[in-house]
């Protein structure tokens, strides 16, 4: 049977409950709320807000652990880890956020990313593909129509997004190091109908595209996910999509 990976979401607007949102105030560390508390907007408090009560709740669900308990710390590039407390099981996780949506992936012990896009926001989708993408992926980029373009940029973006996050370095690694193939063979979870993306590196990125999985789905018709899992020689994990309120539907 193969292990399991679990991405849950969620609509930050959708949680009216007073009570409810005065819980997740309480789960939040000091760090947390002082950072809470200084979001001038109230819908990026609110967004801020669930995805932490997101990312607490869907940890105590894999985990004996109450879910203000936990403990972060972030590595030297801002990536949030699990801190404590003290002997948990080694789950890894990754939050991703943008308006109107939030999304967590917990596994466990591998590298893991998760990545949502609102594709509704402006975008020069050509320009900064020019700009941030590899040639191979540029050349295939410009061979679209410019309908296919928009929806092909929010692909290779979220892939790139859950990619370098699952590793942990950020953008600073360099998003033309590497490519994504969107038409490789295989049905992607949740996409029957669609090709599973695929990973090359450039010479000098050391990393093995056969240890990675990747996905993707669109929890809404204007929100774009992908998910990156470095299963290594592991069988590819069965992906559980769920939307959630968190505390609600978090048992």
């Amino acid at each position: 049977m193969n292990e399991r990976a679990d991405i849950w979401y969620a609509f930050p607007g959708a949680v009216r409950n007073p009570d409810l949102l005065d819980e997740y105030r309480g789960l939040l560390s000091d760090s947390e709320t002082a950072r809470y508390e200084r979001f001038y907007f109230d819908s990026d408090r609110q967004l801020y807000l669930v995805a932490w009560a997101l990312v607490r709740n869907m940890l105590s669900h894999f985990a004996d652990v109450d879910p203000a308990a936990w403990e972060f710390t972030l590595n030297r590039y801002g990536k949030p880890e699990i801190a404590g407390p003290g002997a948990v099981p080694p789950l890894r996780f990754n939050l991703s956020h943008t308006k109107g949506l939030v999304a967590c992936i917990v596994v466990p012990e591998v590298d893991a990313g998760v990545d949502v896009e609102d594709r509704r926001r402006e975008t020069q989708g050509l320009e900064i593909a020019r700009r941030f993408f590899s040639e191979r992926e540029v050349a295939d980029f410009e061979g679209l129509s410019l309908e296919q373009q928009e929806s092909a940029f929010y692909e290779y973006w979220t892939l790139k997004e859950a990619y370098i996050k699952a590793v942990g370095v950020g953008i600073s690694l360099g998003l033309g190091r590497f490519s994504f193939d969107l038409d490789h063979v295989g049905p992607p979870v949740g996409h029957p109908d669609r090709r599973l993306p695929a990973i090359s590196f450039e010479e000098g990125l050391e990393d093995d595209p056969s240890a990675w999985q990747f996905a993707q789905w669109e929890p809404t018709p204007h929100h774009a996910m992908a998910a990156a899992l470095r299963r290594g020689d592991r069988p590819d994990f069965e992906i559980d999509l769920r939307e959630v309120v968190p505390g609600l539907d978090s048992s």
